[in-house]
């Protein structure tokens, strides 16, 4: 061709090798970009994830209070007489319902005959119809024995509430009433409303009841049909209240759901949306986080492969000759991208372990407390081993045969009492990764005893046992029922501190299920209804390296083994706290 230079390509190949390349950048851009996105955003998923697990643990714990609060009230002997056809107070139950109210927080308390009348009620008022509640969705829970819950719009005032209902059984075992704990969830949303994600929760017909942020609240993805109100009787309010969802789009963006939206100011425009289930209170949990800052990252990253791509071929293209050279410096550029992914892997594998050591931190914080007594009890025997080892040396040397029998005897047993405690140790220091399964409930006291015999000694406590003879088999995870067998006995011990007099029974009693009782020779609680709140304590500042959490963690211990944790005060005095789990046949009797 004419005006070519020696060793140059013809003018149309150029432009095709040209248009290749960019191709080529750009599609290492996109490929950058999709990989950035995904790491981003999968990133995001697991802080969202997260943010939307704490917001719902707090919603249902908060409610949870209010659930059993209607529960206890079931009992009240106050009340109870008021719909067994017993003599009662009317005065006086009112008295106990409004105070109950006010020392909790309910927005309402109301005591139901077996028809849904109200007998007694915390709030009175003058000039007021008779209510009559036996058609609301609660009540007709509660009249079958289950306990009743219903989250609704009371009509008029605005407030949104959410209600429980407890059955109340008279002598015969009938349903003879119940009791209706209703809160203001406007109080729940309080501690949300500062977050910088977009947290709500929606009923079972799509209807947003409970948000941080006001302006989600009556908006419905689905037709209208299950909001009602308390005092409302199969009827619905007017479809003024409600909302149509704001519009969005949705689209998958490497394995993330993204939300696009420009209607509401205080909402992102794309937000990354995660759900999560509330089974319990029949909502679901859902969170918008802003996803701008993870597609940013992404886009940088994908246009600095871009540039770097362009820059690269403009370098081929203007020293062809030093070709080799050039793929030299590719290769030192793709071995210096390989350490780096590596130190990256290496890093992120690093950040997983340190993850799994945060959930084992929990657990080894009581261990770090009783690693004192731990060493005394591992060092005695094994300073008693050398010194009947010397002697039955001696002995032997002397032809005493029979008393250096006696002490590789005592050596023996020496021996398996410090196995026994490194054994319970090494036990309950594991990560716990198995299903819950067949645990024997006495060997785990045995287990627990052996960990806080020196504290126990050191501290003077006097450890009285009345259990039947084992082993007996509870449903339930053997290292995280030590853990909650731990935590109420390391709260006695605390709790008996300055006492004169220093005791700890420990009972199990077999039924139907299978009671483990913790009782103490302390002060008593001072607040049972509060014991189980996460960050609730007792302890003086100072006094306590907890932060308040151990109870609430055994709390929802007992509670995933489908079992129940109790506290009160002992009528002879001290606190007592009650586990009841269900019983296991043992493995003979269930073949």
């Amino acid at each position: 061709m004419l005006g070519a230079e020696p060793g140059a390509l013809p003018m149309r190949p150029r432009i095709f090798a040209i248009c290749a390349y960019l191709a080529a950048v750009a599609a290492l851009g996109v490929a950058v970009w999709w990989v950035a996105l995904g790491a981003a955003l999968g990133q995001l998923d697991a802080r969202a994830r997260a943010d939307l697990s704490l917001a719902s643990d707090r919603l249902v714990s908060q409610l949870q209070s209010y659930r059993e609060l209607a529960v206890l009230l079931a009992d009240h002997p106050s009340l109870v007489p008021l719909v067994t056809g017993g003599s009662g107070d009317v005065q006086k139950a009112q008295e106990v319902l409004l105070g109950t109210a006010d020392k909790t927080g309910s927005l309402e308390i109301v005591l139901l005959n077996q028809h849904g009348a109200v007998v007694a009620q915390s709030h009175s008022f003058e000039n007021a119809a008779p209510r009559n509640l036996g058609q609301t969705a609660f009540f007709e829970r509660a009249r079958q024995g289950g306990l009743g819950s219903l989250h609704a719009q009371i009509e008029g005032s605005g407030v949104r509430s959410f209600t429980f209902a407890a059955p109340i059984f008279g002598m015969d075992r009938k349903f003879a009433g119940a009791v209706a704990v209703s809160l203001d969830l406007e109080t729940v949303e309080t501690e949300w409303r500062a977050s910088p994600t977009v947290v709500f929760f929606t009923d079972a017909s799509g209807v947003v009841f409970v948000s941080n942020r006001a302006e989600l609240l009556y908006r419905t993805r689905e037709p209208f049909n299950l909001l009602r109100t308390p005092e409302q009787i199969a009827t619905t309010p007017t479809t003024a209240q409600l909302q149509p969802f704001f519009p969005f789009q949705s689209d998958i963006w490497a394995g993330a759901e993204i939300w696009a939206q420009d209607e509401l100011l205080y909402l992102p425009n794309r937000a990354l949306h995660v759900t999560q289930p509330l089974p319990l209170m029949n909502l679901q949990g859902e969170i918008l986080a802003n996803s701008h800052e993870a597609e940013q990252l992404a886009l940088f990253q994908a246009l600095v492969a871009g540039a770097l791509g362009l820059i690269f071929g403009a370098v081929i293209l203007i020293f062809a000759e030093r070709r080799r050279g050039f793929l030299q410096r590719i290769a030192l550029e793709e071995e210096a991208n390989a350490r780096l992914e590596a130190r990256v892997a290496k890093r992120t594998a690093a950040l997983e372990q340190a993850q799994q050591e945060l959930l084992q931190a929990s657990k080894l914080s009581a261990l770090g407390q009783m690693s004192a007594g731990i060493s005394h009890e591992l060092n005695q025997p094994l300073m008693a081993i050398r010194s009947f080892a010397e002697n039955g040396e001696e002995f032997l040397r002397r032809g005493k045969a029979d008393v250096a029998g006696e002490n590789l005897g005592r050596i023996n047993e020496l021996a398996r009492r410090m196995g026994r405690i490194i054994k319970n140790l090494r036990a309950f220091s594991r990560q716990e990764t198995e299903p819950l399964g067949r645990v024997d409930v006495l060997a785990a006291i045995e287990a627990v005893l052996d960990l806080s015999a020196t504290r126990l000694r050191d501290e003077g406590v006097q450890v009285t046992r009345d259990i039947p003879q084992g082993p007996i088999y509870v449903h339930a995870g053997e290292v995280r029922l030590q853990q909650v067998l731990i935590n109420l006995i390391s709260n006695a011990v605390d709790a008996m501190e300055g006492q004169s007099e220093k005791r700890l029974i420990l009972s199990v009693m077999v039924t139907d299920t299978v009671c483990v009782a913790v009782r103490d020779s302390g002060p008593g609680l001072e607040d049972a209804e509060k014991i189980f709140d996460p960050f609730y304590s007792t302890k003086e500042v100072g006094r306590s390296e907890g932060m308040g959490l151990g109870l609430s963690i055994s709390y929802g211990l007992v509670q995933s083994f489908g079992g129940d944790i109790r506290g009160r005060n002992h009528p002879e005095g001290g606190a007592e706290f009650t586990i009841e789990l269900a019983r296991e046949q043992p493995a003979e009797a269930a073949a």
